[in-house]
């Protein structure tokens, strides 16, 4: 028998895949990327072609030479990196290192790590997509441009550490706008009226809220306006003209893509795009879930479409019958038109329905499990039937005003039943259309022509407000819908705008600092074509075609570059030394007593003496939590690791050593009377705990929640046992 080795990314995937393949296949890990351009120098030959300068990336001596001693044992070599252009881009490096002709099948991929999957993709292998190789190498070329060009021009006329990208300067321009419209946006006042009205005097009020006069729309701007109004709503005669009885249907929401999986975990779980990439890539590589061993849990998490291969397609029918029944399936199964896609691989979905979250739960760490349980949650929920309302809209009549009540109620739940309470059933961000059925409200059955009781009006008074900050969530939708980057690019665009400190987030979103207008305004006035949206957008979809074969990845360099060396030229001439805004704090220097000013640095703001160089005073800032130290009395302040995790200690460090990663409450321990703090136990949850270890208070705590864990994870156990115990029954 012939010898094959296959190369993958990582090894938890080559652990998976092995034990697919049998004995005659070695699978081994590339750890990402072998050869790159160089970090130390351009590495771009823009003279003769754009040609890249690449190279073996330091530090992977050993396991090159490792994959290529293995390469010259093997009979057939199988490049299997991911089914996207990087993936084809790290196969196509891959190649040249092991002397691997470029037209040679030897590349195979797969959106799902299933035996089926690996064994059907080894049978069909292929050569390496050169145009996806262009593609990609298109992007990192551009990337590097931009990068590498505009960069040190920021060092020189701004501050060093400064960076400028191809799509991180549009990200910071979306934020940066949308904070201009906040600072810009002035309040309106108008008031809204609503009738609290009864059928008779006994019944239950419900409101109706005031809409039209004479049959014109209603906009009430201000109290006299108001007021006015509700006199005369004191005095009117309420008579029902109109009752309209309709079924609405809500219907499901499409499985994930890259996009709506980052915004669904960002909404509901409060995970960064990063994080999410994080687990999503464990759960697709990966993971051992005990007598099965390792098993790739969902499919490829990396796409843009929301097809759904039929195989899995019928397998969800038949789950959903079982589960739920067969009223819960539509006639056929559902098929979700891909707004814009290369429609290169599946939705994200579980890559099989015999695993559901709750009898795997205890091989997967608290961030896996909810990850998969959302992503198993809305395939489900996506391949189910439509739900169901009861929806009545009564309008009614008071002299020359009309007003409207509605009201809707559940009549079947539908695909709702697939979500649980602990991922929650609320709408989704794509299904805004259907707000109005998220709160359901009981109105009583009423008669055309029947006269009302007036309970009470009320006038309220509200403000237009202006539009709401990013969150990680509607960042991601906003670069989706204006085709800023890939699903691929958000994360790290995300996390590199907020590295570099051109917008902080903030109780969740997104706000710009003055770092990151100062550099917007100098790109917006010199490189408009890089912060422009459309532009940006225009630009993916040139690598588009260049991955389709339809665009010479060279002509769309070129078109680049010589506008973009031009601006360059004229900005370096142009820009003088830019200083950056400072702020001022009431905190004096202890060495020299000036009052020292706000700086920004790579882990966040701080405090500096302006005094530099002549004074180099530095000191972090300290947020006080209002809790005094029991080691020496001191504040206890919040501080941050390198990583920006967050954990509190005393303003006297390093005098004093006291730290805590839990959150120190005002309240004292009834015991011993030290401070209380809120506690995060490993399974996810809190506990309002004393500070003092030695306390007694605390160790029956903590016993109590040993206690517990001990309790669910038998629970966990048993239900694994009676799990496994009904599918050897279905089996058998």
């Amino acid at each position: 028998m012939s010898k094959a080795l296959v190369v993958v990314e990582s090894p938890a995937k080559a652990k998976t895949i092995e034990k697919f393949l049998g004995k005659n296949y070695t699978v081994k890990a590339s750890m990402g990327h072998l050869r790159d351009l160089p970090k130390s120098q351009f590495g771009v030959d823009i003279e003769h072609d754009f040609s890249p300068k690449y190279i073996n990336i330091r530090g992977k001596g050993e396991l090159i030479k490792s994959l290529k001693d293995a390469a010259r044992n093997a009979d057939t070599v199988y490049l299997a990196t991911d089914p996207d252009r990087e993936g084809e881009a790290i196969a196509w490096h891959l190649a040249h290192i092991l002397n691997i002709p470029e037209n040679t099948t030897c590349r195979i991929e797969f959106n799902e790590i299933t035996k089926p999957a690996i064994q059907q993709a080894v049978k069909k292998p292929r050569p390496i997509n050169l145009p996806r190789v262009y593609a990609q190498q298109a992007r990192r070329i551009l990337d590097r441009i931009v990068g590498y060009k505009l960069s040190p021009l920021l060092w020189r006329k701004v501050r060093k550490g400064l960076s400028a990208g191809r799509v991180q300067s549009v990200a910071v321009r979306l934020i940066c706008d949308r904070e201009k419209e906040i600072q810009d946006f002035i309040p309106e006042e108008y008031w809204t009226i609503t009738a609290n009205l009864k059928e008779k005097s006994n019944a239950k009020a419900f409101s109706a809220e005031l809409v039209s006069k004479n049959g014109d729309k209603l906009d009430v701007e201000n109290q006299l306006q108001a007021d006015t109004i509700v006199s005369e709503l004191n005095q009117a005669k309420y008579i029902v003209s109109d009752v309209k009885k309709r079924e609405r249907k809500r219907n499901p929401y499409p499985p994930f893509t890259t996009s709506s999986l980052q915004q669904e975990a960002a909404r509901k779980l409060g995970f960064t795009s990063r994080k999410t990439m994080m687990v999503a890539q464990q759960l697709y590589e990966g993971l051992d879930i005990g007598k099965a061993g390792q098993v790739g849990l969902i499919t490829y998490m990396r796409t843009d479409s929301t097809r759904v291969a039929e195989i899995a397609q019928q397998e969800a029918r038949s789950y959903i019958e079982n589960k739920f029944g067969l009223d819960y399936l539509p006639a056929k199964s559902p098929v979700y038109l891909n707004k814009k896609s290369q429609d290169a691989h599946e939705a994200v979905r579980p890559t099989t329905l015999d695993l559901p979250p709750d009898t795997i739960s205890a091989n997967l760490t608290k961030d896996q499990l909810k990850l998969y349980t959302l992503i198993w949650e809305r395939f489900i929920a996506s391949q189910m039937a439509p739900a169901v309302y009861d929806t009545l809209t009564i309008e009614i009549m008071a002299g020359c005003y009309k007003l409207k009540a509605t009201g809707s109620q559940l009549k079947f739940s539908g695909f709702l039943a697939a979500f649980s309470g602990a991922i929650g059933k609320g709408k989704e961000v794509e299904q805004n259309a259907d707000s109005d059925l998220d709160n359901e409200t009981t109105l009583p059955e009423l008669k055309t022509g029947q006269v009302l009781q007036l309970a009470k009006v009320d006038a309220k008074q509200h403000f237009t407000e202006p539009p709401p900050r990013y969150t990680e969530a509607s960042l991601v939708k906003v670069m989706e819908e204006k085709g800023i980057g890939r699903p691929s690019t958000y994360a790290p665009t995300i996390e590199t705008i907020v590295e570099r400190g051109y917008v902080e987030r903030i109780d969740k979103k997104f706000q710009p600092t003055e770092l990151g207008f100062v550099v917007l305004d100098l790109l917006k006035q010199y490189f408009k074509k890089i912060v422009d949206v459309e532009f940006t957008a225009g630009m993916e979809d040139q690598l588009d075609d260049i991955a389709e074969g339809e665009e010479s990845w060279l002509v769309v360099l070129q078109n680049f570059y010589d506008p973009f060396a031009k601006d360059l030229g004229i900005a370096d001439e142009a820009i003088g030394h830019v200083e950056l805004p400072v702020e001022v704090s009431d905190i004096p220097c202890e060495n020299c007593g000036r009052m020292m000013v706000i700086k920004q640095g790579r882990y966040g703001n701080f405090l500096a003496c302006p005094g530099f160089p002549a004074c180099r005073n530095t000191k972090p800032i300290l947020k006080d939590t209002g809790v005094k130290c029991a080691k020496c009395g001191g504040a206890i302040v919040e501080r941050q690791t390198k990583r920006r995790k967050v954990f509190y200690g005393c303003e006297n460090y390093p005098t004093c050593d006291f730290n805590t990663w839990d959150v120190p409450l005002k309240e004292n321990c009834q015991v011993c009377g030290a401070f209380m703090v809120r506690h995060k136990y490993k399974n996810g949850g809190f506990a309002t705990i004393c500070s003092n270890e030695k306390c007694s208070s605390r160790q029956v705590a903590e016993n109590k929640e040993s206690t517990i864990k001990e309790e669910k994870e038998e629970s966990t156990t048993t239900k694994q046992k009676k799990s496994s115990a009904n599918r050897r029954k279905k089996s058998g």
